[in-house]
């Protein structure tokens, strides 16, 4: 890591002043065109708003755009906004991985190729697909000094090892050869794709905000540099890959801490949504403000029930956690609507959809219909995908309720958050960001940046004055 030094600690012959600028990859800042090696994810549906990365990228700070669950036009809309409001300034997009649906995910790549999006943060993937190869390896072409240009850049959100091993070597070699042999790249990039890894940035992601493995930091962090350096020795090409850090980073302490791991950028998730630029309700922005770091859950991921993935929620005021592990339950335990007993079968549509169950299905067949029919189908034929289905439709329902802010039905709100969120607002209590209206997402990166440097700074001039007293004096 490189540090500033001021004219202050030079004259006194002390430790360094540490800058902002300095914690990080400084390769990450040179690539990313940033100025401090920090970065706000992105959150589903547009909670990771167009405001947001807006506001950042005029800042010269990166942020993603949250695309999950939008559609075409809304993405294509935000996209002119950026290069309208941004220009060349730092931003991307997020990509989703579409396990139930590949087509969306190809759509969506589709999108951003025609788009020349150049950087996404690539989130949910257990392997590569055709579409994030795709989108990776369109536009590789060999440099006049025999590097291989690579235009699209991948920052890709990993907690498990076999998931990191995927993004820190080349793209699969079949999906290569097929994509090449369907026309959807070209013999020339089918050939670079030996050169690059799949990613330039891994996200280590900890304890954090929705989907999580719930992995601690001060392992996952270390661990995943290790495994970066052991494929470099098989593969050079991955000792290029920058690693971060994400899940906790809600203090200044946490910043530092993640640097002293050994961490090439940070990203932040919890925090941003309890701003002013936020796309969710003012409603849930005010409960967020209050949230304590204790004040979450661990509970089913709706978008993946059937496979027991979990993500972590807001707890406190709300009957979502506990609906959404009963409905889970329920899932595992019967194989229909119909199985279930009827004092059962009565609360879910009365208390949890507020409708029956046959108006339920009637507005997801419809969706499925139209998005993917492949699963409607199945849903058809198979009574306990068809329940799977309806179930999930409570899932969308959380989401939708918490972003309009409905009174009403408040105690539904799904909102994805991590501990974070409730430690920062206890570092700003008592002062004027203590209120959401007053929190912007651009200031928060730089009080965490700043907050970092001071932190470092006075932990290293605390340790050479112990080791200068240590040694006593010279005879």
């Amino acid at each position: 890591m490189t540090v500033a030094v001021t004219h202050a600690e030079q004259s006194r012959g002390g430790p360094p002043d540490i800058a902002p600028e300095a914690l990080g990859s400084a390769d990450f800042l040179a690539d990313h065109h940033v100025r401090y090696a920090y970065v706000a994810g992105s959150m589903y549906k547009a909670v990771a708003s167009e405001d947001m990365v807006v506001r950042l990228g005029r800042a010269g700070l990166l942020s993603y755009f949250g695309t999950g669950g939008l559609r075409p036009d809304r993405i294509a809309a935000a996209i002119d906004r950026f290069r309208r409001d941004i220009g060349d300034g730092p931003y991307g997009l997020n990509l989703l991985a579409s396990l139930e649906n590949p087509a969306k995910e190809e759509e969506q790549v589709d999108l951003l190729l025609r788009h020349r999006v150049r950087r996404v943060e690539a989130a949910s993937f257990l392997r590569p697909t055709p579409s994030l190869v795709r989108y990776r390896l369109s536009g590789l072409r060999t440099a006049r000094d025999g590097s291989v240009h690579v235009p699209n850049r991948v920052m890709a959100k990993v907690s498990r090892p076999e998931v990191a091993d995927y993004f820190l070597r080349p793209a699969p070699r079949a999906l290569v050869d097929t994509l090449a042999a369907d026309g959807l790249i070209t013999a020339e990039e089918a050939v670079l794709a030996g050169r690059v890894p799949l990613a330039d940035d891994l996200v280590a992601e900890a304890d954090s905000g929705g989907h999580t493995d719930q992995r601690q930091l001060v392992i996952l962090l270390p661990d995943t540099i290790r495994q970066r350096d052991r494929v470099a020795r098989e593969f050079p090409a991955a000792a290029r890959v920058r690693v971060g850090a994400a899940g906790g980073i809600g203090v200044p302490e946490a910043v530092a801490a993640a640097f002293v791991l050994g961490a090439d950028f940070v990203l932040t998730g919890s925090i941003n949504q309890c701003t002013a630029e936020c796309g969710t309700s003012e409603r849930v922005k005010d409960m967020l403000q209050e949230a304590e770091a204790h004040d979450m859950a661990i509970v089913p991921a709706g978008d993946m029930l059937e496979t027991g993935a979990r993500a972590q929620v807001l707890r406190r005021g709300l009957f979502y956690p506990a609906r959404a592990n009963k409905l889970y339950e329920l899932y595992r335990r019967h194989d229909s609507l119909e199985d279930l007993d009827r004092r059962t079968a009565d609360q879910l549509q009365r208390r949890y959809f507020r409708r029956s169950f046959e108006e339920v299905w009637k507005e997801t067949r419809a969706y499925y219909q139209r998005a993917n029919p492949k699963a409607l189908a199945l849903a058809e034929r198979d009574p306990k995908h068809k329940m799977l289905l309806v179930f999930k439709a409570y899932f969308v329902q959380s989401i939708r309720l918490a972003m309009s802010g409905s009174e009403e039905h408040q105690v539904d709100y799904q909102v994805n958050c991590g501990p974070a969120l409730g430690a920062f607002n206890a570092y700003v209590r008592g002062t004027h960001r203590e209120n959401w209206r007053d929190r912007h997402v651009d200031d928060l990166g730089e009080m965490l940046m700043r907050g970092a440097a001071e932190i470092l700074t006075e932990r290293l001039r605390a340790m050479t004055a112990w080791s200068d007293r240590s040694r006593g004096p010279l005879l």
